[in-house]
């Protein structure tokens, strides 16, 4: 594994700084879009009839969809092009915000959320791996953490302005919208809709792939060239040990951290005003995507105090994350809690890219949509697991017995950090 040369921006080509503009305005695009529906997602479930039940079924429905065609769809845009998959997963958000608009009904909210799924799978891997292959092409030997990590800040800050608009768009305009027989959501889902018909527009225009044929014969090609990919994929995660040690420890972090972020608002209400908890509990949900834009961002100044070490500064992150996710956990009163989940998520946002980095190092073009769809499928399979366990413990013992119980996974990452940080030291010889 060679050593990459230190990223200074200014130092760059101008096609370089160029390709890393056109990808931050197309991650703050595409994640605007999504947060726009983030903030309002169960409140609009819950206005078209759907019980609590209902609305976990529909997530469930969103989870298997991703799960089970994450790695296919990493494979074909392997084998066809990332830009076209792309494309397709925007249309499958086109019309899963379509459906949603049109029905209150289960059956058709629950098709609408198989489109999510069916387009974060395509998603998955996809402009990111055209990135990242776009970037060496024109930074050569150029390290490309910093890089990714101000394609995350864009995304981070996509997300919670998006959130932000979300959450006031139906104050603004929802009694319109009642008046017109609509939801007062449905103002978010239809700027959502918007949006992501301007995020189909950029990426038309300028996101820049080699084109690749896609005649019915090439793309029956590229679908029977799948399975191998995917398989080769899989046995050089298997067989490399820097990829293992990477993806388990990724495993257990998520094992660790989904629960927090998934379970924080059920946490933090108790400690609020009851008139105004709800307000509260959404500004604290954009500060998060906040959080995670900040740590994003500082990422690569973490790494830098590693010397460039991404593993190692991996494994520094994770302590903190344990430390963090402790104190939240003994956290009885609100101001005590904004504290310690602002932490947690700076440090959030600051562990994507150092694994990113190693991931793309270690992967080469033709399989790297493939490796990233994998990633994704070990990190919510990881995710699932810690929910299921802390929900378990949560029910027996506590919530905050249940985030400590999982600091435990993040030190045990931190350790597996460690190991790979002595491999991606030995390989560099």
């Amino acid at each position: 594994m060679a050593t990459d040369i230190d990223f200074s921006f200014p130092d760059l080509t101008e096609a370089a700084r160029r390709h890393i503009r056109v990808f931050q305005r197309h991650q703050f695009l595409d994640r605007f879009a999504m947060g726009l529906t983030v903030a309002v997602v169960a409140l609009a479930l819950t206005d078209r009839g759907m019980d609590l039940v209902q609305i976990s079924l529909l997530f469930g429905v969103y989870s298997l969809t991703t799960m089970a065609l994450e790695l296919p769809f990493g494979g074909l845009a392997d084998a066809i092009g990332r830009k076209p998959v792309f494309l397709v997963a925007v249309g499958a958000s086109l019309a899963s915000l379509a459906l949603f608009l049109a029905s209150s009904d289960f059956g058709v909210l629950a098709v609408s959320f198989a489109f999510i799924g069916f387009g974060r799978a395509l998603r998955s891997g996809t402009l990111d791996a055209w990135f990242v292959e776009t970037f060496r092409a024109v930074a050569p030997g150029v390290d490309v953490q910093p890089a990714l990590a101000k394609a995350q800040w864009a995304n981070g800050m996509g997300l919670a302005c998006g959130a932000v608009v979300g959450g006031l768009l139906p104050d603004v305009f929802g009694a319109t919208g009642l008046r017109y027989g609509l939801s007062v959501y449905d103002a978010s889902y239809w700027a959502s809709f918007g949006v992501m018909v301007c995020v189909l527009v950029y990426t038309l225009m300028a996101i820049d792939e080699a084109p690749r044929s896609l005649t019915p014969r090439a793309l029956v090609q590229g679908f029977a060239t799948v399975p191998a990919v995917i398989v080769g994929a899989g046995l050089l995660a298997v067989r490399q040990p820097v990829l293992f040690l990477l993806l388990s420890a990724l495993a257990l972090f998520l094992m660790a951290t989904n629960p927090v972020e998934v379970l924080w608002p059920t946490h933090a209400k108790p400690m609020l005003t009851t008139g105004y908890a709800n307000t509260v509990i959404g500004v604290l949900t954009a500060a998060y995507f906040f959080a995670i834009a900040l740590g994003a961002s500082l990422s690569p100044h973490i790494s830098r105090l590693f010397r460039r070490r991404h593993a190692t500064a991996l494994a520094a992150i994770f302590v903190g994350l344990a430390l963090a996710q402790v104190a939240l956990a003994m956290q009885g009163n609100i101001i005590g809690f904004v504290a310690a989940f602002a932490l947690f998520s700076v440090l959030l946002g600051a562990s994507e890219t150092p694994a990113s980095a190693i991931l793309h190092a270690c992967v080469e073009d033709r399989q790297r949509s493939t490796m990233l769809s994998l990633r994704s499928l070990v990190q919510q399979l990881g995710a699932a697991l810690g929910l299921l366990l802390a929900g378990a413990l949560a029910d027996l013992y506590g919530m905050s017995v249940a985030w400590s119980v999982g600091a435990v996974f993040l030190c045990l990452a931190a350790a597996l950090s460690l190991v790979l940080a002595r491999r991606v030291s030995a390989e560099t010889r």
